[in-house]
Formats: C-alpha cells, sequence, structure tokens
C-alpha cells in the first residue's frame, strides 16, 4: 500500500511539474518575443553598416560603373530599397501628404520621436527612391560612439547637428529632419504628447536659414515599439543624469504605420524662436489629434492593415471633427 502510494505521488509531482512546466511556457513565450523582436531592427542596422563597409572596400572596382560621382549613391539606392521592403512588409508603410515635401526647395521637416525611429528609416528611404533626395537627418550624440553608426551616418547624411552647421545645410538646398523632442521624447512620451521642454534650436534654425517648417507625425509609432513605464521615475533620473536611455523597449508588433506630411509653416520674421516653436508644436499636436487613435491600440494598429477598417476608422473621425 506504502509503495503505491509513493508510486501515486511521484506520478502526481511529475504531472504538476509538467503541466507547470507547459504552463510557464505559453506565458511566458509572447513576452520574450515582444523583447526580441526590437533585436531585428538591431540586426538589420548592423546588416545595413556590413553592407556599407562591402560597398566601401569594392568601390575602386565600381566606381567607372556608376554614373555619379558621389560613391554612396548605388549604395544608397541598395540599402533604401531594403528599408523600403521591410517597411512595406512589416508594417505596410505609406506616406500621406506627399505634395508636402518639395521636389528642390529647402525644407525643415519637424517630427515626433517614437521608441524607436523606425518610421524615420522608412521616411529618408522613400524620400530617396521616389524624389531622389536625401534628407539630412539630425542624431543624438551618443548615437555616434556605437561600432559601425559611423559609416551609416556618412553614407545616409546623419549629422550630431548645431544650429549654425543646419542652417548651412538649409542654406545650401538641403531637407533636414530634426526631432527636438529626442531620446527624452522617445522614453517617455505617453499618448503621442510632445516633450520638447524649452528646445528652441530648431526654430533659431529655421529662422537664420529662412527656410519653410514641415510637421511629420507617423500614425501608430507608439503601437509598433513601446518603452516599459514600470520604473518610469527611475529611468527618469539616469536620463536627467547620465543623457541616455536606460528605459527598455519592447515591440516589433507589424501595426500599420503612416506618416503624415502637415502643411508647410512659412518663414515669418515677425516670430521668435519661443513662438515659432509654439506655432509647429501647436500644428504637429493638431495633426496628431487627427489622425492618431487616443489611447493607442497595439490590436487596432494591427486591425488598421484592413482597409476596410482603416477607412471606416478615419470616416468616423472626420465625422466627430
Amino acid at each position: 500500500m506504502l509503495d503505491f502510494l509513493h508510486l501515486l505521488r511521484g506520478r502526481i509531482v511529475d504531472y504538476i511539474d509538467i503541466d507547470l512546466t507547459l504552463w510557464l511556457t505559453w506565458c511566458l513565450t509572447p513576452l520574450i518575443v515582444t523583447f526580441l523582436l526590437p533585436l531585428i531592427i538591431v540586426i538589420l542596422f548592423y546588416f545595413t553598416a556590413f553592407t556599407l563597409y562591402i560597398y566601401k572596400l569594392h568601390w575602386r572596382n565600381i566606381k567607372d560603373t556608376l554614373s555619379s560621382g558621389d560613391r554612396w549613391t548605388a549604395a544608397r539606392k541598395f540599402v533604401g530599397a531594403i528599408w523600403d521592403a521591410h517597411g512595406w512588409i512589416w508594417h505596410n508603410y505609406e506616406i500621406e501628404g506627399w505634395e508636402n515635401i518639395p521636389d528642390s526647395e529647402p525644407a525643415l521637416i519637424i517630427y515626433y520621436h517614437g521608441a524607436i525611429p523606425i518610421d524615420i528609416y522608412y521616411f529618408l528611404a522613400k524620400v530617396y527612391l521616389n524624389k531622389n533626395r536625401m534628407v539630412h537627418t539630425v542624431a543624438d550624440n551618443f548615437l555616434f560612439k556605437f561600432s559601425g553608426f559611423g559609416i551609416i551616418a556618412d553614407c545616409m547624411k546623419v549629422i550630431p547637428g548645431t544650429i549654425q552647421s543646419c542652417a548651412n545645410l538649409l542654406k545650401e538646398g538641403n531637407i533636414i529632419a530634426i526631432s527636438p523632442g529626442g531620446v527624452y521624447e522617445a522614453q517617455f512620451s505617453r499618448n503621442y504628447n510632445l516633450m520638447w521642454k524649452k528646445r528652441f534650436g530648431f526654430a533659431k534654425v529655421a529662422i537664420e536659414a529662412k527656410v519653410k517648417i514641415i510637421p511629420m507625425y507617423t500614425e501608430n509609432l507608439r503601437e509598433a515599439f513601446r518603452t516599459v513605464s514600470i520604473g518610469r521615475r527611475i529611468f527618469l533620473r539616469l536620463y536627467a543624469r547620465f543623457k541616455l536611455p536606460f528605459a527598455p523597449i519592447y515591440g516589433g508588433f507589424p501595426v500599420k504605420l503612416v506618416s503624415h506630411i502637415g502643411k508647410p509653416i512659412d518663414y515669418d520674421p515677425n516670430l521668435t524662436p519661443e513662438e515659432l516653436q509654439k506655432k509647429v508644436g501647436d500644428s504637429l499636436t493638431e495633426l496628431i489629434n487627427r489622425h492618431q487613435r487616443k489611447p493607442g491600440s497595439i490590436l487596432m494598429g494591427l486591425m488598421d492593415r484592413i482597409p476596410y477598417f482603416r477607412k471606416h476608422f478615419h470616416q468616423k473621425i472626420s465625422h466627430n471633427e
């Protein structure tokens, strides 16, 4: 009898262990996957760097086949095609407001910064492939310390950016994209609120170069990648001290992404940098409120990939307005 009870207890323990293991596997797998998906972006990033290194090493062998004097021309087309394909497959990425992007004139694009600015990568690729214009982008200084970023910055015209250097690029007829919120907005923005504080640098650039400003925001960007909200105060303190992103990022959800390009804000010599910052902020906020579902929903962002569902949602938004 005792042997039977020991055997029965052993079977029950084995069953519980197996059942618990399966339960943990089913529960933890989605959590693990959501933190692993951002690695796809890192892998694609370093694949880009690897491609450019190969291109750089073999430049002498292929330069005679290129009509352009810029050694990066073919590389940009190739890399742009990779990112454009990724955007189309994974996020069904689109741009609305193409007519607001100038074909030849200089302009300053001011955009909302997501947890990962994946939309900017897609946007740069589409503009270059469709309009044959290279959009210069301003990135945070810490990115230039990462191995592999230097060659990407060299090819794709990514700069740390000072007021004077940005103004000079605009005076030369280029397009520049800047996110005033930067890493701070990427880490701590909730519900698509702008977090610019007292950052007037971009306004000073526009006034110095006498160019128009174009607001830009990408629908469902915060549903593609999110930052962990638990421990927000700790991450805020760490950011205030080190100016680095410490809040973990999770996601990679294949939600529908649409970059909305707002109407240009023309140069006005009567506006101060503070007034211009507010005017641009109000315009960008209005653009967000017009197109973004609040609060954001990953499920609804996925449903937006279905044309009928997305059309119905925007008809509802238009009716409410």
